[in-house]
């Protein structure tokens, strides 16, 4: 199966990175993860309701430009659906049942993801009812899909 991650943003953060090459590294052994990184729209200190609307839109443009053609869709967002390992690595099986060789994690930037973006996806999900900052989502979310490809090839990873 091919999993791609469009992200808002970019990495600077030497750990963060890191952990993202070390995670990549191992799926391989189970995905083939493609990462796209989008221009996150840079905002003035003190955003107005009105700057922030404005960037999730363009945001959410350059989003709809990079989504891969005829894939699952899954926005990570606060009010999305939350799952335990073991019900996120049935969750990919059934993707796979489903026809779907492809699925696709949109993860916002700092303000988030346009309410359209959230529409279009087949799929709500949160990683937790925690606040986590975009970069480190990326973190937990690479790490839950490796998690997956291991309980879905009969490992203990999970336990």
């Amino acid at each position: 199966m091919n999993v791609d991650i469009i992200y808002v943003g970019n990495t600077k953060e030497s750990y963060l990175l890191e952990a993202q090459q070390e995670y990549l590294k191992r799926l391989g052994a189970y995905f083939k993860v493609t990462m796209t990184e989008l221009k996150e729209t840079k905002l003035p200190d003190n955003p107005t309701q009105n700057e922030i609307s404005k960037a999730l839109n363009e945001e959410g443009e350059r989003i709809f430009q990079a989504l891969p053609k005829k894939s699952y869709n899954i926005a990570l967002c606060i009010e999305g659906k939350q799952y335990s390992s073991v019900e996120f690595s049935e969750f990919f099986e059934k993707a796979a049942g489903l026809g779907h060789s492809r699925i696709c994690f949109i993860i916002g930037g700092p303000f988030g993801m346009a309410e359209n973006v959230k529409e279009k996806c087949d799929v709500k999900l949160s990683l937790s009812k925690m606040t986590f900052t975009h970069r480190m989502a990326k973190i937990l979310l690479l790490e839950q899909i490796y998690r997956a490809g291991n309980i879905l090839s009969g490992g203990n990873y999970h336990k």
